[in-house]
């Protein structure tokens, strides 16, 4: 059931998702996503998982925002780009309660703002503890999507989810 949690996403977790078919995940485990106006321009830049994406958006599971230029987003936008960025910003300046970000960059900066921080990879576990998915088969998803996961996460991610 979702909570009523404040999350704002990057592009990654969203994109991903869309690609191995499991945005499901995000109605199940969310109320709203508010994805920056900067992470949408880098979500319809490609083809691939745009239709859901944009059913997400007309089923207002996404809520499209315009984050300013201010001086945190000036001081972030040289270590990370303009999706991370904003997305960051936004959580920040809005308190915000969970932020969906994949790249290692964009979590330590996160995280040095007191942020907390999952992925995609952390969305399927949470669906995998629930009992809504088979981990392997979305990791594997994942993989011949393109997303890189490296052997030791793999195998540490599975041993989470029988914990």
């Amino acid at each position: 059931m979702p909570s009523s949690a404040l999350v704002v996403s990057d592009t990654s977790p969203l994109l991903n998702l869309a690609l191995i078919d499991r945005l499901d995940l995000l109605r199940a485990q969310f109320p709203e996503i508010v994805v920056p106006r900067q992470v949408w321009d880098e979500l319809t830049e490609g083809e691939e998982g745009l239709e859901a994406l944009r059913e997400l958006r007309d089923d207002t599971l996404l809520d499209i925002v315009e984050v300013e230029r201010s001086d945190l987003f000036v001081e972030i936008v040289h270590e990370l780009d303009l999706g991370e960025t904003a997305a960051i910003c936004y959580a920040v300046e809005h308190a915000a309660d969970l932020v969906l970000l994949d790249e290692r960059d964009g979590r330590r900066v996160a995280r040095r703002h007191d942020l907390d921080v999952t992925g995609v990879i952390g969305v399927l576990l949470r669906a995998a503890k629930t009992g809504e998915l088979d981990l392997e088969n979305e990791l594997d998803a994942l993989r011949e999507a393109g997303f890189w996961i490296s052997d030791d996460l793999y195998s540490r991610v599975l041993s989470k989810a029988d914990e």
